[in-house]
């Protein structure tokens, strides 16, 4: 009866999360088109999906199509302005195509909604170093900088 609803395009959320646990285990294989089409076929279920979407615009970025990446992280930052991966995905491939000004406010945003935790630490201290450099600002975390006292700073 499965297939049945395959045909017919009738599928389950079940489905949907089979077809992103499937593109998620091939992204892990390197099956990089194939992974495309099973998050397509999750996106289907879910149209708008803002998760399925930057796994979309990952695979993209790891294929070579940069535009189709940016246009589809474009497109989850526009629905979805919170959402902390596309802002952060965006910005390093604007920053890579030399658009940093394009960029800045991109690593704000994810900066403003970063996600906590021992795997996003390394994340969030890239974005911080990216933006005190394109910036020249000076990354507000980075202590090695600072004088000893504010006296040091007077004299």
């Amino acid at each position: 009866m499965a297939w049945w609803q395959h045909f017919f395009n009738k599928y389950t959320d079940e489905d949907r999360t089979l077809y992103y646990e499937e593109g998620l285990a091939l992204v892990e294989e390197d099956k990089l088109h194939e992974a495309l089409t099973s998050f397509r076929l999750a996106l289907k279920q879910t149209p708008g999906d803002e998760v399925i979407l930057q796994q979309i615009a990952i695979v993209y970025t790891k294929i070579g199509m940069t535009d189709e990446a940016i246009k589809t992280y474009r497109h989850v930052v526009k629905k979805h302005p919170q959402a902390a991966g596309a802002h952060y995905g965006l910005a390093f491939l604007l920053a890579r195509n030399g658009e940093d000004a394009e960029a800045i406010p991109h690593l704000r945003a994810f900066l403003e909604n970063a996600p906590v935790g021992q795997e996003a630490a390394e994340h969030v201290s890239h974005a911080r170093e990216t933006l005190a450099s394109l910036t020249g600002e000076r990354d507000p975390s980075d202590t090695s900088s600072q004088s000893g006292t504010i006296q040091d700073e007077l004299f």
